[in-house]
């Protein structure tokens, strides 16, 4: 099985790659020496004088087409022939060639701040990772890398990258972030709904098997089945216990805990079972409730209410979830500005359109 210890590294990898269109926005071929032997990797863009080559994207794609496709080894080649991958690769592309060239932006302006990742840094993150992912054996982290077609090096520059990022959003973002007491209290009273927790049920049940012969039921144990669950919900409106009777009678995994089963939002009962538990009042028992396996009883143990959590239990997610739609913005800011200083050099006009256009609908705050 693959070892997908990379989601701590692969930030970057996720967030801003960025695949290369092979039909809505194509690319360059590479070039040919003048002698006609050695291949020179074709450059798309510069950015500030620092290149994105044309097999960088497409390892990006590659990532990208991946993780949309739960793993399915893809390669460039596939590209050109498989139609579904063309057609993925063309609406996936104008976002990521916007997010390629802003990392190269992020990562320039880290260097400039003096950003860099140390020997022991680098040693204490893979060490984190092998101990996280257990792949504490040399042979089993060097398996690891191979299936990710990476060196050490190239995960080394991978986690730096992604650490880069990450200092320059604290430098330049992480002083606006905090969120005031007013302001965390104004979120909870304009969204109640995402602090409330929905009505539920806890239950207890009983159930008795019907035992079937090679895939069959016996009409005679069936009856005694039928016979027996009506038995035990007689017993139990008899005040004899319906925990006790479970324990000792039902057929049940949820025996071990006198029946108890729950608690569940509405929601997640069968439509049947909801219609029955709506008339229901905590120590009512249903009638007995034949399934494919048996006969069931259900007693209605509690009902909690739908109730709004009190804001001193979720001050610190309302915190979180502010801090969070306030990083994209000033990010987002951030980058706009960084953008309108550099010197970005496109050596494709389908790409440059294309990149252009997903910048003017981020900022219109629309995805075409």
């Amino acid at each position: 099985m693959k070892k997908q210890f990379f989601a701590a590294a692969a930030v970057l990898a996720a967030i801003l790659v960025a695949p290369l269109a092979a039909s809505a926005v194509a690319a360059p071929e590479p070039q040919r020496s003048s002698s006609g032997g050695e291949i020179i990797e074709q450059v798309l863009v510069k950015v500030n004088g620092d290149i994105l080559t044309k097999t960088e994207l497409e390892q990006r794609q590659v990532a990208v087409l991946r993780q949309r496709l739960s793993g399915q080894q893809v390669d460039p080649e596939s590209f050109k022939n498989d139609e579904t991958l063309k057609k993925m690769i063309a609406e996936i592309t104008p976002q990521l060639l916007v997010n390629s060239v802003d990392e190269l932006l992020l990562l320039q302006h880290g260097k400039e701040l003096g950003y860099h990742m140390s020997d022991d840094q680098f040693k204490s993150i893979v060490a984190n990772i092998r101990k996280e992912q257990h792949l504490e054996k040399d042979a089993d982290f060097q398996k690891a890398l191979d299936q990710e077609n990476m060196t050490m090096d190239d995960l080394r520059k991978q986690l730096e990258r992604q650490m880069l990022i990450e200092q320059v959003q604290r430098q330049e973002i992480g002083s606006k972030l905090t969120i005031t007491e007013e302001e965390a209290r104004q979120y909870y009273a304009r969204h109640p709904e995402e602090f409330t927790e929905p009505a539920s049920v806890t239950l207890r049940e009983i159930f008795v098997e019907v035992p079937t012969t090679n895939g069959n039921v016996n009409a005679g144990k069936d009856q005694d089945a039928q016979k027996k669950i009506n038995d035990l919900r007689a017993r139990a409106l008899k005040a004899e216990g319906f925990a006790k009777l479970a324990t000792e009678n039902s057929d049940s995994p949820s025996k071990a805990n006198g029946g108890l089963i729950g608690p569940f939002s509405r929601s997640d009962m069968s439509p049947q079972l909801q219609q029955l538990v709506d008339k229901m009042k905590p120590g009512d028992i249903t009638q007995p409730i034949r399934t494919p396996k048996g006969y069931q009883i259900f007693q209605l143990e509690s009902v909690k209410p739908e109730a709004l959590q009190p804001f001193d239990s979720v001050r610190d997610v309302i915190s979180e979830k502010v801090a969070g739609a306030r990083t994209q913005a000033e990010m987002k800011k951030f980058l706009a500005r960084l953008r309108t200083q550099a010197i970005i050099e496109w050596k494709n006009d389908e790409l440059k359109k294309a990149y252009e256009k997903q910048i003017a609908a981020d900022e219109a705050g629309s995805h075409p």
